[in-house]
């Protein structure tokens, strides 16, 4: 029970001090997942994400979700899914009634723009320690790279969807098992 209760506490403190999503959260269950409660190690977390981003639903509620799963099962699942999304579910009820009175003044629009201009910063940071730790901790760091490039200028100037993108990196990212040995590009490829 002492285990659920932390679980709790934990996610719902993240769903309570993140702006922005899914995205933003990541810096903050990075926090509380892999530093301080050490449920998960970086890499774990990494898969939760990627996996979380692939299938429906929001981002930060599906890696609770995996989160809460690997440490007390389906009820470990429900603990931390309540728990991120309890916070959005109380502010979002409360501001409903109150915000469209105020948004117009500049003091609020000024507000939310330094808000996401904090969250920007924690994304950006986050983007710099995960691609480290991929590209410096990777045997497959140039293949890794060449993805990268690959689905960032899709992303940026093309008309591609995103879930394709996602879909066409994980199939890509299958090349270092399949391949390895007999391409030279690859190092580290499968030692069978």
């Amino acid at each position: 029970m002492k285990i659920l209760w932390k679980l709790f506490v934990s996610f719902f403190k993240t769903g309570l001090f993140t702006f922005g999503g899914g995205y933003a959260m990541l810096p903050l269950l990075k926090a509380e997942v892999v530093e301080k409660q050490k449920w998960a190690t970086e890499d774990e977390l990494l898969d939760y994400f990627s996996i979380g981003q692939c299938t429906p639903g929001i981002i930060a509620v599906n890696v609770s979700t995996f989160c809460g799963y690997k440490l007390k099962g389906v009820i470990g699942a429900i603990t931390a899914t309540t728990a991120i999304i309890l916070p959005s579910l109380i502010i979002i009820t409360l501001i409903a009634a109150v915000l469209e009175k105020y948004m117009h003044l500049p003091i609020v629009a000024s507000a939310f723009a330094g808000i996401r201009l904090g969250v920007t910063a924690l994304l950006i940071n986050l983007i710099f320690d995960m691609g480290q730790k991929i590209f410096t901790q990777n045997p497959h760091w140039r293949l890794h790279a060449v993805i990268f490039v690959i689905a960032f200028a899709l992303l940026m100037f093309g008309d591609v969807s995103a879930v394709l993108i996602v879909i066409m990196a994980a199939v890509f990212g299958f090349i270092p098992e399949l391949f390895g040995k007999k391409i030279p590009f690859i190092k580290g490829g499968n030692k069978k």
